[in-house]
């Protein structure tokens, strides 16, 4: 029951081709492969002849295909016959926690939200009766398109052998909880406290036992501090009892962690757009990730535990996905940015005041004062007063000339109303035009009911420029004939950042398709193509009172 091949190009089950190895130990190999039936990106688990936990490392597989937390990395696929074994798992883009930390520490309340984050997906998968077992910091990485990834649940354990030979081997709680304060120590130190080997240096002793994460960074709370010995050291603190689950970490750090700050704007053009992984955007396969894809250096966790998502407040979208900031120990806050920060706002507002002022002269000159003070009635600035914003049940990818899903993953992030997730299309190589291969793709939202649209407005990412036109239709069905089932509403309109379309039909339907027909570049690399929606509000009236 083995199958090892170290030859890139070689297809399991005739459609995972093998592309290149990105990992190996004794007796197995990860690979970066192609799924080529569903043409997207994954990672192979293959094992040597003769590996002798190949049972314990499928049957882990197995255990974790079952959980769907989508912040841990997905098992698709697991095969254990006699004459061969391999294990098909999500490909994970984006930072390791190794990474992140190549320069400095993280700031403590985005360490704390990170971590967080990854103690809650365990709690779900203990609750499952799931463990880590073997957590390091390059089991957990940061995604742009999906925030926190956990890899090799359950599986890395196995496959090193540390996984129990019976149920009372280990306390897996206590276990996962240790490693996720040594994740967390790491975060805020740069420093590993573990006892798995890392790329990270060791972390200080004193007396034998590990130096306080606070007695190693000056800038750790003490009550964050105090929370990490509970669980790293399993010890009483004058809060508490020792820490011994992944759920009472979280509930722990969300007592005490700081609010994550808000990211410093940065200059325009030093943010990068999102960036997957192995897609040319039509099912061909290039190889890698685009260029910098993986340098996130400018950017920054979400601000989890503000209590709720960013509402879009208009008119421009973010420069960029956040961003983690400079990585130059101070992060980007110190007194001269804030003084430059304000001297630029000044000099805005008494441009604006300057502005308003001739505009307000010249009206009057010309006796057009009155209208001046008159409310617009422009339908592309205002929405009729009968109409209201419409919230969509749900959205998809309408990728209806390809065969991949135009990373349908994503969708739900353009209409989350946070401005710190968005839905990217695929990249394209060669032309704003889908690289040539194709007329458009779209994204489809499910109204639950049939409207009668007044505006759709669309925040889409700031580089110029993205062609697009809204459709209103009756049917989700997908085929290349598809959009003959709509009716366009709004014309086509080649914009970036904010745009309001607003309908010029009296047509009704349950699904609003934004329909892209072209493509801005990338920032920072001119030769490929890919467009951004952060945002969608959808104004109208239900198509029974719609008259």
């Amino acid at each position: 029951m083995s199958t090892y091949t170290s030859e890139p190009g070689t297809r399991l089950a005739g459609r995972y081709r093998l592309v290149d190895q990105v990992a190996a130990g004794s007796g197995w190999t990860m690979w970066k492969a192609m799924d080529e039936t569903l043409a997207r990106p994954v990672s192979v688990l293959t094992f040597a002849p003769g590996f002798p936990r190949i049972t314990q490392a499928v049957t882990a597989a197995r255990a974790a295909s079952r959980l769907t937390d989508p912040r841990l990395a997905q098992v698709f696929d697991v095969e254990d016959g006699d004459d061969q074994a391999y294990v098909v798992l999500e490909w994970v883009g984006g930072e390791s926690l190794t990474d992140m930390l190549a320069d400095n520490p993280l700031e403590p309340g985005q360490a704390c939200a990170l971590i967080a984050d990854a103690s809650r997906a365990l709690a779900g998968a203990h609750a499952a009766g799931q463990a880590h077992l073997r957590l390091t910091p390059d089991t957990l990485r940061w995604t742009r398109g999906s925030g926190v990834k956990i890899t090799g649940l359950g599986i890395d354990a196995a496959l090193a052998g540390d996984a129990p030979a019976d149920a009372g081997a280990v306390d897996p709680p206590v276990t996962d909880t240790v490693d996720l304060a040594a994740l967390l120590y790491a975060a805020l130190t740069g420093y590993w406290p573990g006892e798995s080997q890392t790329a990270l240096p060791p972390a200080p002793e004193s007396d034998g036992v590990v130096c306080t994460p606070r007695q190693v960074t000056a800038g750790v709370a003490p009550a964050i501090d105090e929370v990490v010995c509970r669980a790293l050291l399993q010890r009483d603190g004058r809060h508490g009892a020792p820490i011994t689950s992944p759920g009472e970490f979280a509930d722990a750090l969300a007592d005490v962690a700081p609010p994550v700050p808000l990211p410093e704007p940065a200059p325009l053009g030093t943010l990068a757009p999102p960036r997957y992984p192995g897609h040319d955007g039509y099912g061909g396969y290039q190889g890698g990730y685009p260029p910098n894809a993986d340098d996130h250096s400018n950017w920054a966790l979400p601000e989890r535990g503000r209590g709720g998502a960013a509402t879009y407040q208009g008119p421009y979208p973010p420069q960029g996905p956040p961003g983690r900031g400079p990585r130059d120990g101070g992060g980007g806050r110190g007194g001269a940015s804030r003084v430059a920060v304000t001297i630029v706002v000044v000099l805005v507002i008494a441009a604006l005041v300057a502005t308003a002022l001739i505009i307000s002269n010249s009206l009057r000159n010309s006796g057009g004062g009155k209208a001046a003070n008159t409310p617009s009635t422009n339908p592309t600035s205002s929405a009729p007063a009968t109409a209201a914003v419409l919230k969509p049940v749900s959205d998809s990818t309408f990728n209806i000339f390809g065969n991949d899903s135009e990373d349908a993953q994503d969708a739900p992030q353009a209409i989350d109303n946070s401005l710190q997730t968005a839905w990217a299309t695929d990249y394209y190589k060669g032309s704003p035009n889908f690289g040539g291969l194709k007329p458009g793709t779209g994204l489809l939202l499910d109204m639950g009911h049939a409207v009668k649209l007044s505006q759709v407005e669309v925040l889409f990412g700031s580089q110029c420029c993205t062609t697009a036109e809204i459709y209103l239709g009756n049917s989700s069905a997908t085929s290349k004939t598809a959009l003959n089932n709509f009716t366009k509403v709004a014309p086509s309109a080649t914009v970036s950042g904010n745009h309001v379309f607003t309908a010029n039909s009296s047509a009704t339907g349950r699904y609003v398709l934004i329909w892209i027909t072209s493509l801005p570049p990338m920032q920072g690399n001119s030769s490929q193509y890919q467009a951004l929606i952060y945002n969608i509000v959808v104004r109208g009236t239900p198509a029974t009172g719609a008259g």
